[in-house]
């Protein structure tokens, strides 16, 4: 396997209008990365086969996804049965969410190692029973304890799913994908108290744990049955010499597409003339492990802690929990303000409220997903088709207005007493922006540093859930200290100051990339030489 050392990891020739790069091509479009030709690779896969694979993934989100929030309509009814107070569910939150981050160091290498199908499946079936612990808890420890479990067990559904859409997907269509993802995480997110206020009312809180539970068992024979193993090793990365360019007197920076002859069809799949090679039947797509690896474990659970160097990943973490902190303050909030004079809504008329948030979620995701990949090949096209990583982020500018508009709505609005309807308005642009802060960073991180983003992403994922974690822990106190007008003023020009930070990295971004370039590549070497190669 040959690594073009002189090629800025990220920077890629995506646009080919004169047709001068051999490869494979989608229209003027470089598809890359490139596949090989085994109908097996992931990314020759048929499109009903992607599909299906997209909607195994929102499966799984939402068996995880839903548990892990439908507490936020209920907490008053359940700290009155529990004898819990507010701040303990929501530190309760606050540890879930650390567990999210820090479990990805256990998983990710496992996946890797063994397999991504196994961990899903494992961590579907194991959240599904541990949950059932909640409504039976007889102390604020044992509160605490079952909701760190949860955490560690859910944790593949923050850093794992983005590299499974990654591994079907081309960089110029990823965008619209990782859009999926982050509209599923979050929805489900807000899904969870709508579901919830209802049931409470109805059945008693307890059932909307166990109906969480019954979701999740069904979730867990749907992905056994249908959701296929996506490791595959690339045998080429960013070999030197592929794009030639004769009509140009000079090349364009040095990128990575892989040359391989062929083409790919408009609807995704392969056209190969080898007999030989055949799609899997659905029983060898049964098999739980990948194939066998070298036992690297223990070595690649350091790798996340090895890319602190490269600050584009770094930022990207601060970027993801930038946003994450604002939709945890929203969670944590609005059962009390909602349940509290003068608006003294019932647990499933503030499971209500969220469709505000859902409807938001629906418009804002054709920014973040489609938009986000027309703006990457907007830039590229008028960067003599090369693309860089840093084109993408300028999908974050709606953020910087809106969610800082939207926090003050909320905080000034309470604080006021304001009509519902103002306080639903702000419920619905918060919850819906959010989506941008998912999916920018994470689609910087895997277009920089595709090869080894699956540790990139537990690196971001443990400084965005480590910076929830603390906002959950403090949320209260820091309410009961400024009210909830001053509180969150303050949170909105601390948004919109971390926003701005994006503006920053499209300026410098390229420059990180450049001078950790021979660090990167000494580390692809590295994971090469162990057969881990993604």
């Amino acid at each position: 396997m040959h690594i073009d050392r002189s090629a800025i990891p990220g920077t890629i020739h995506l646009i080919d209008e004169n047709g001068n790069i051999k490869g494979k091509h989608l229209k003027d479009i470089v598809l890359s990365p490139t596949p090989s030709d085994d109908p097996n690779d992931p990314l020759n896969w048929e499109r009903k086969r992607k599909y299906m694979h997209m909607f195994c993934i929102v499966v799984y989100i939402y068996a995880l996804g839903v548990p892990s929030a439908a507490v936020y309509s209920i907490i008053v009814p359940v700290a009155e049965t529990m004898n819990l107070s507010a701040d303990t569910l929501n530190t309760g939150t606050g540890y879930m969410f650390l567990f999210f981050g820090l479990g990805c160091l256990f998983w990710q290498p496992l996946a890797q190692q063994y397999g991504k199908r196994p961990v899903y499946v494992f961590s579907c079936l194991a959240t599904t029973l541990i949950i059932l612990w909640a409504p039976h808890a007889k102390s604020s420890g044992q509160w605490l304890g079952g909701k760190i479990l949860q955490g560690f067990l859910g944790a593949p559904v923050e850093s794992l799913l983005e590299i499974s859409v990654s591994d079907i997907w081309f960089e110029h269509e990823r965008g619209t994908w990782i859009g999926v993802y982050g509209l599923a995480l979050i929805t489900s997110n807000f899904a969870g108290p709508l579901v919830a206020g209802f049931i409470a009312d109805g059945m008693g809180w307890p059932w909307v744990i166990y109906w969480c539970s019954i979701f999740g068992a069904v979730s867990t024979v749907w992905l056994f049955l249908f959701m296929e193993e996506t490791n595959w090793s690339r045998t080429t990365i960013a070999p030197e010499d592929e794009i030639i360019d004769d009509e140009s007197e000079t090349a364009p920076e040095k990128s990575g597409p892989v040359v391989v002859s062929g083409e790919v069809s408009e609807d995704g799949e392969l056209e190969s003339s080898d007999p030989v090679k055949k799609p899997k039947t659905f029983w060898q797509k049964l098999k739980m492990f990948d194939h066998k690896r070298p036992f690297m474990l223990w070595t690649m659970a350091i790798q996340p802690v090895l890319l602190v160097r490269f600050p584009g990943i770094v930022w990207a973490g601060f970027m993801y929990g930038s946003g994450l902190i604002w939709f945890n303050v929203l969670n944590a909030t609005a059962s009390l303000i909602l349940s509290a004079p003068p608006y003294n809504f019932k647990a499933s008329i503030v499971g209500l409220a969220y469709i505000a948030t859902l409807i938001g979620c629906l418009i804002v995701y054709f920014w973040a997903g489609y938009m986000s990949d027309w703006i990457r090949i907007y830039f590229a096209r008028r960067n003599n088709g090369v693309s860089e990583p840093e084109h993408r982020l300028w999908s974050l500018l709606p953020f910087m207005i809106i969610a800082p508009a939207a926090l003050i709505l909320w905080g000034v609005g309470a604080a006021h007493n304001i009509h519902w309807i103002g306080l639903m308005f702000a419920m619905g642009m918060l919850g819906g922006i959010i989506i941008l802060t998912i999916t920018a960073p994470v689609n910087y991180v895997v277009d920089c540093y595709r090869e080894g983003a699956a540790p990139a992403l537990v690196l971001v994922i443990v400084i965005r859930n480590s910076m929830s974690f603390g906002m959950g822990y403090g949320i209260t106190p820091w309410i009961e200290g400024m009210g909830y007008q001053n509180t969150f003023i303050t949170a909105a020009f601390v948004c919109i100051a971390c926003t701005l930070t994006f503006i920053v990295m499209v300026f410098v971004g390229k420059k990180s990339r450049i001078m950790t370039k021979d660090a990167y590549w000494d580390y692809v070497q590295k994971m090469i030489d162990n057969g881990m190669a993604h």
